[in-house]
């Protein structure tokens, strides 16, 4: 489960994370002060439960949980605060639960056992997830995938990049290697890269990602999770999570980052 705590009172926010630590609960905890921090960090990454102080400088935590609904519809609302006078509001958005301060374990407890949106966490962990803002990464749940070769996850992301385009080995060639003297070499490489991603994905239970033909490969754009996909689909909280980098680590994606940087500009 991954879980952030939201204050920018640091004493209560340490409290709150210090609470949750003591419950030993399966989860991975992230703690900020900054509204702005915490919904960067929910761009990248599948947030299960959000802890939310109601009363902050910066922002009114009803509004962060806008925005982060917005970003991830299923997500856990559970507001914390000393004011009671935000009840109805928070509980008119459909948030999880509701803390009252002083924050106790049984508190936090009560609210974990009857989360609004329980089932979607364990779907949240297992999940192929790739983000092509900023670096070209990928995931298994909130795991980083490794594979036995580095030319892998460039192939991958290549892939990515033509959004269920079928692509051919000379195709990846071309856009791959600079220097195509040693085509049949280069062949006999990809062929280990292409058994490098089947294996690795098989492994991990991701064997319908990616589609084969003789000579041909494509990423199956409904069986991932992906930042640029959701982009092009029109997804308005994550068209917000674009700032200008895309795949950053290879030069052949500068074509579509700049066509996602005038889509920019229009905005």
């Amino acid at each position: 489960m991954e879980i952030i705590a939201v204050d920018d009172e640091k004493p209560a926010l340490d409290h709150l994370i210090g609470v949750l630590e003591k419950l030993n609960i399966d989860a991975k905890i992230t703690g900020f002060r900054r509204a702005a921090e915490a919904l960067e960090f929910a761009y990248s990454t599948k947030v299960d439960v959000a802890f939310l102080d109601v009363e902050m400088r910066s922002v009114n935590g009803v509004d962060l949980a806008q925005d982060l609904k917005k970003l991830r519809p299923n997500i856990n609302i559970i507001f914390t605060t000393g004011y009671s006078e935000y009840v109805g509001e928070a509980m008119g958005m459909h948030a999880s639960g509701y803390i009252m301060k002083p924050v106790t374990a049984d508190k936090i407890k009560k609210e974990l056992e009857d989360l609004r949106y329980k089932d979607q966490i364990e779907d949240n962990r297992k999940k192929f997830k790739i983000v092509t803002f900023g670096n070209f990464s990928v995931y298994d749940g909130e795991e980083p995938i490794k594979f036995k070769y580095k030319k892998s996850m460039e192939v991958l992301a290549y892939l990515v990049d033509k959004h269920g385009t079928f692509v051919s080995n000379g195709e990846l060639i071309a856009a791959l290697w600079e220097d195509e003297s040693d085509y049949e070499g280069r062949i006999s490489y990809l062929n280990n890269i292409r058994a490098d991603i089947k294996n690795t994905l098989q492994e991990r239970g991701y064997s319908d990602v990616i589609l084969r033909q003789r000579g041909f490969l494509a990423i199956d754009v409904n069986e991932v999770s992906c930042d640029y996909f959701d982009y092009l689909n029109g997804d308005k909280a994550v068209t917000r999570s674009y700032h200008g980098e895309y795949m950053s680590q290879y030069s052949w994606s500068e074509i579509t980052n700049g066509s996602l940087m005038q889509d920019l500009k229009k905005i």
